[in-house]
C-alpha cells in the first residue's frame, strides 16, 4: 500500500506493486512472493484485477456488486464480483468497445458494430451507418442514442427492435452525449465546441451552448479550436463540460454563461467528469492527472497523478473509492477516506487506514545508518545491542542517523574540521587539474607506474603499433585506482615469486630507480621554487630487449641459483641453532606412598585419592597387592606384592593358548624315525 498526501488529504493506492504474469503457476507465484519483498507486501484487493496489456474503460453497476472493464489485447471484457472479490467471467470481443450497464450489456465497437450480451453470453449484433464514439440509454422510451462521425444522432428502440428516425444536428461530428436522469434532457457535444440539448419527447432541439468561446479566458493559452470531449449532468440544472484543450466548464441550464471555468494547465483533453455531492466536489481527469476541486469556488481539494496515462475514471457510488483504467495492465484502485467510507465489501480498509494513522511506521531506511559490530566497538555502543536503538540486519545493525552523528561527534569532535579540510583540498586539486602540470607518480607502486608510463610512451613512438587498437592504461582506469593508493597492494620485489616471474627486473630496476631519484629531486625543487614547470622529465634510455630468449634463460638460471644458495644458508643456520640447543630431561615428582604405573593412570589415581584410607586398603587387599598378618607379639605385618599389568597377563594368556593350539594341530613325526636293521658283518 502506497500513501500520498496533498493539502492534508491522504490517498491510499491499493493497486501499487508488480503485476504477476498470467502464465505463472500457483507454485511459482508462491515462490516469487517468498523472494520478492514488493510482491509479498502488496495488497490484492480484487483477485486478477488487471488486463493483459491496456485497460480502456471501467464502470460500476448501480447496485455496486459488479465492476466491468474492457481492455486489450486481445479485446475482451472482464466482470468482477465485489462480494466474492474475484473475477466472475471474461469474454473476448472482436474489436475494442465501449459499454453501458442495463439488464443486458451493450457494447459499441470501433468498427460500427453494436453487440448485446446477456447472462448466458452473446445475444445479438447489429450495425450503425457511421463510426460511433459514444451512446446513452433513455429509460422511459427504451431508446439507445448513438453519436459519432456524423451529424445525425441514431436512435435504436429496444422494445420494437428497429431504428427510429435520427436527430439531425448542426454539427459535422459529435463526440460525447449524456441524458439527464431527472427530466430526460438529451445533450450532445460537438466537434465545433458546442453543446446541443434535445427533448426526447418532441425530438426537437431546445438549447445551444457555445462552450468554445466561453472556455477562452485571459490566462488560457489555446493553439486550436476547443472541442467537447466530456459531458456530465448533475441534478436537474447543473452540467459540466470538458474540452480537448484541458478546460472544464460548469453550467447552470438556465444560463448560457458558465458559472466556473477550471483549467488543468496541461493542455490535454478531458477524459471524464464526475460529481461528488457530499463535499460539493467535481472530479475531472485528463490522461495525466485527476483533479478534485470545489464546484462553488474552484479551489483545489486534492489531486491524484498516477505513474501511467489514464484512459477512464470511475467513482464508486457512496464511497471514497476511485477506480481508474490506465495505459498499463494493472487497473488502479485508490481509497480516499475524506470522500467517504470504504464500500461494504471491503470495510476492513477503514480499520487498516486508522491503524496506519495511529501507528505510522517508516519502511524507508534513508533515515538509518548501517553499522557493523566493529563500528559499534569503535563508537563504544556495544551495550546497545538488543535494545530498540539497534535493528539487527544481515551482518550488522541499523541505527538512527541522528544518533550516529551525535555519537560520532562526541567520539571525534574534530571530524567536521577534517571533513572540511578534505573538501577544501579536493576543490583545490580539481582547480589544479585544469592547469598544465607535470606527470606525478603515485605514492604506492611507483616503479610499476613508471614502467607503465614508459610502455605507453614506447607505444606512442612506434609507428606499427598505432594501427592496432590500443588497450586502456591501468593508471587511468578507475578499477585499478586502489592499486596505486592503498599500501596493502605494494609489490614486493624481493619475494621469490616476483624474482622468478620477472628475472630481468634487476637490470631494468637500476635504471628505473635512477629515474625515480631524478623525479623526486625535481619535485623537491618545484616545492622550493613554488612554480609550475611546463616541461616534462626527460625520457630514460630504453632497456635491453627482453625478447632475447637466451639472455632470459640465463637470468632465470641465475635467479634460481641465488635462491638455492639462500635456502642452503638458511638450512645451515637452522642446523647450528639445533646443535646449540641442549635437550634436558623433564622430571616429575611423585607423592610419598604413591606408585607410578603409567601416565594414563592419573584419572584412576585421582579417584582413589578422594577415598578414605580404609577404602583404599580394602581395594589394595582385594587386588592382592596388600596382605595383612598378625604376629605373635600382637602387632600386624603388611606385605605388598607387585601385580603384573593387565596387558602382560593378556599377552601371556595369548601365548599360552597359541602354544596349545600349535600342539593340537601339529602332526606327529614319530613314523619318520629310522629303524636300523642288522645287516651282514664285514669281514
Amino acid at each position: 500500500m502506497q500513501v500520498s498526501s496533498l493539502n492534508e488529504v491522504k490517498i491510499y493506492s491499493l493497486s501499487c506493486g508488480k503485476s504477476l504474469p498470467e502464465w505463472l503457476s500457483d507454485r511459482k507465484k508462491r515462490a516469487l512472493q517468498k523472494k520478492d519483498v514488493d510482491v509479498r507486501r502488496r495488497i490484492e484487493l480484487i483477485q486478477d484485477f488487471e488486463m493483459p496489456t491496456v485497460c480502456t474503460t471501467i464502470k460500476v453497476s448501480k447496485d455496486g456488486q459488479y465492476i466491468l472493464a474492457t481492455g486489450t489485447y486481445k479485446p475482451r471484457v472482464r466482470c468482477y464480483d465485489t462480494y466474492q472479490l474475484s473475477l466472475k467471467f471474461e469474454r473476448c470481443l472482436d474489436s475494442e468497445a465501449k459499454f453501458e450497464f442495463m439488464k443486458m450489456i451493450v457494447f459499441l465497437h470501433n468498427d460500427r458494430y453494436i453487440e448485446f450480451h446477456s447472462q448466458s453470453g452473446f445475444y445479438y449484433k447489429t450495425r450503425i451507418p457511421k463510426f460511433g464514439r459514444d451512446f446513452s440509454y433513455h429509460y422511459p422510451s427504451c431508446d439507445l442514442y448513438f453519436v459519432g462521425a456524423s451529424s445525425e444522432v441514431y436512435r435504436l428502440n429496444l422494445e420494437q427492435g428497429r431504428y427510429l428516425n435520427p436527430l439531425q444536428t448542426d454539427a459535422a461530428e459529435n463526440n460525447v452525449c449524456d441524458i439527464n436522469s431527472v427530466h430526460g434532457l438529451f445533450a450532445t457535444g460537438t466537434i465545433e465546441g458546442r453543446v446541443e440539448c434535445w427533448d426526447p419527447r418532441t425530438r426537437n432541439r431546445v438549447g445551444l451552448l457555445d462552450c468554445a468561446l466561453n472556455s477562452v479566458t485571459a490566462d488560457s493559452e489555446i493553439n486550436s479550436l476547443p472541442t467537447i470531449s466530456a459531458l456530465k449532468f448533475n441534478g436537474a440544472l447543473t452540467m459540466a463540460v470538458g474540452t480537448t484543450t484541458g478546460q472544464v466548464l460548469l453550467y447552470d441550464l438556465r444560463s448560457d454563461k458558465p458559472l466556473l471555468v477550471k483549467d488543468h494547465q496541461y493542455g490535454l483533453p478531458i477524459k471524464s467528469v464526475h460529481f461528488q455531492d457530499s463535499l460539493d466536489l467535481i472530479l475531472s481527469a485528463d490522461s495525466r492527472i485527476v483533479k478534485m476541486w470545489n464546484k462553488n469556488s474552484g479551489k483545489i481539494f486534492t489531486s491524484l497523478e498516477p505513474e501511467h496515462d489514464l484512459n477512464d475514471v470511475c467513482l464508486y457510488p457512496n464511497s471514497g473509492m476511485l477506480l481508474t483504467a490506465n495505459e498499463t495492465p494493472k487497473m488502479g484502485i485508490y481509497y480516499i477516506p475524506v470522500l467517504g467510507p470504504a464500500p461494504r465489501w471491503c470495510s476492513f480498509l477503514d480499520n487498516l487506514t486508522e491503524e496506519l494513522e495511529e501507528n505510522p511506521e517508516s519502511t524507508v531506511y534513508d533515515d538509518y545508518k548501517f553499522v557493523t559490530k566493529k563500528d559499534l566497538e569503535n563508537l563504544g555502543l556495544t551495550h546497545l545491542i538488543g535494545s530498540p536503538f539497534l535493528r539487527a540486519y544481515m551482518h550488522g545493525f541499523f541505527m538512527d542517523i541522528r544518533l550516529y552523528h551525535k555519537v560520532k561527534l562526541m567520539v571525534n569532535p574534530f571530524a567536521y574540521e577534517e571533513y572540511r579540510k578534505d573538501k577544501i583540498r579536493q576543490k583545490i586539486e580539481e582547480t589544479r587539474a585544469q592547469r598544465v602540470q607535470l606527470k606525478k607518480l603515485p605514492k604506492v607502486n611507483k616503479e610499476l607506474a613508471l614502467k607503465l608510463i614508459e610502455e605507453e610512451e614506447e607505444k606512442q613512438k612506434s609507428t606499427w603499433k598505432k594501427k592496432v587498437k590500443s588497450l586502456p592504461n591501468i593508471l587511468t582506469d578507475d578499477r585499478f585506482k586502489v592499486m596505486f593508493e592503498n599500501p596493502d597492494f605494494q609489490v614486493d620485489e624481493e619475494s621469490e615469486e616476483f624474482r622468478l616471474l620477472n628475472p630481468l627486473v634487476s637490470k631494468i630496476s637500476e635504471k628505473r630507480k635512477k629515474k625515480l631519484r631524478l623525479l623526486e629531486q625535481q619535485e623537491l625543487r618545484e616545492k622550493e621554487e613554488e612554480e609550475e614547470p611546463e616541461g616534462k622529465p626527460s625520457d630514460a634510455e630504453s632497456s635491453e630487449s627482453s625478447d632475447d630468449e637466451k639472455a632470459w634463460v640465463e637470468e632465470v638460471r641465475k635467479q634460481r641459483r641465488l635462491l638455492q644458495q639462500e635456502e642452503k644458508v638458511k638450512r645451515q643456520e637452522r642446523l647450528k641453532e639445533d646443535q646449540q640447543t641442549v635437550l634436558k630431561p623433564q622430571f616429575y615428582e611423585i607423592k610419598a606412598g604413591e606408585e607410578f604405573r603409567s601416565f594414563k593412570d592419573s584419572a584412576t589415581k585421582q579417584k582413589l585419592m578422594n577415598k578414605t584410607l580404609e577404602d583404599r586398603l580394602k581395594i589394595e587387599a582385594k587386588n592382592g597387592t596388600l596382605s595383612v598378618s598378625d604376629t605373635t607379639v600382637g602387632s600386624k605385618q603388611l606385605t605388598f606384592t607387585l601385580k603384573r599389568s593387565e596387558q602382560q597377563k593378556k599377552q601371556q594368556e595369548a601365548e599360552k593358548l597359541h602354544r596349545q593350539e600349535r600342539k593340537r594341530l601339529r602332526r606327529s613325526a614319530g613314523h619318520l624315525k629310522s629303524r636300523h636293521k642288522r645287516g651282514r658283518s664285514f669281514h
